[in-house]
């Protein structure tokens, strides 16, 4: 069993991102905590708490109010130090945590020991690592090598397409997985209800933001029916 399908129990798990937006502290809190009940309620296996409109300090608050309540999968992304993360997560029960970019480029530049050391002290704490992520500068390795540093530091591959909320091209997908075979690969982006089923077909489960936002604005809350209508898709796919 893989520590993909240890820490959601499905095959092919989607993930929801809360991006900590609000006017205030009391408000990112309580619409993040709004948005994990609903992620919860209509059967979304995980959530990523990240610090994308809001701060670290805005994740640690909501780890710490939903450690009670809540049964779904919590995992954090600290943007602006993702190394923090590993910590955060020990204290408040987080499950896995998500690095945009394990390539070696990247790593070497903010600290690959840190990294390392960090990864086996928290060796309960599964990384989603990125390789060809948005916004991320291409190493100039070949592909393969990339892929294969990259499945030594984390539990499972994330890439996506060019941007937020851009779609991921199949043939990108089609070719991660080809040279991943049976290591996890995970779509991190421009997942909708059009593309779902072609998306989850080639990979082993989707991260989903400003799709379930209305207009696709990740300022706005989650709409629920937005998550409802597209979870009704993945139970017929995995019925």
């Amino acid at each position: 069993m893989t520590k993909l399908k240890e820490i959601f129990q499905v095959e092919k798990p989607i993930i929801g991102m809360i991006h900590l937006a609000g006017n205030n502290k009391k408000e990112i809190l309580n619409r993040a905590l709004k948005e994990l009940t609903i992620y919860q309620e209509k059967g979304v296996d995980g959530a990523i708490i990240e610090d994308y409109h809001g701060s670290s300090e805005d994740v640690q608050r909501v780890l710490k109010h939903s450690q009670k309540g809540f049964n779904i999968a919590r995992g954090i992304n600290i943007l602006q130090n993702p190394y923090s993360a590993f910590k955060l997560a020990n204290k408040f029960g987080a499950k896995f945590i998500q690095f945009d970019s394990v390539q070696t480029t990247n790593l070497i530049l903010t600290g690959l020991d840190q990294y390392n050391t960090l990864k086996d002290k928290y060796a309960d704490i599964a990384v989603l690592g990125g390789v060809g992520f948005k916004y991320i500068q291409p190493t100039g390795n070949p592909l393969e090598t990339d892929l294969e540093e990259a499945r030594q530091r984390c539990e499972a591959i994330v890439t996506t397409g060019e941007g937020t909320g851009i779609e991921t091209p199949l043939n990108k997908l089609i070719q991660y997985k080809r040279l991943l075979n049976d290591f996890p690969l995970i779509v991190g982006a421009g997942v909708n209800l059009e593309n779902i089923a072609a998306q989850l077909t080639l990979t082993d489960g989707a991260i989903i933001g400003s799709y379930f936002k209305p207009h696709s604005n990740t300022q706005l809350p989650v709409d629920k029916s937005k998550v409802k209508d597209l979870m009704d898709i993945v139970k017929m796919l995995r019925d």
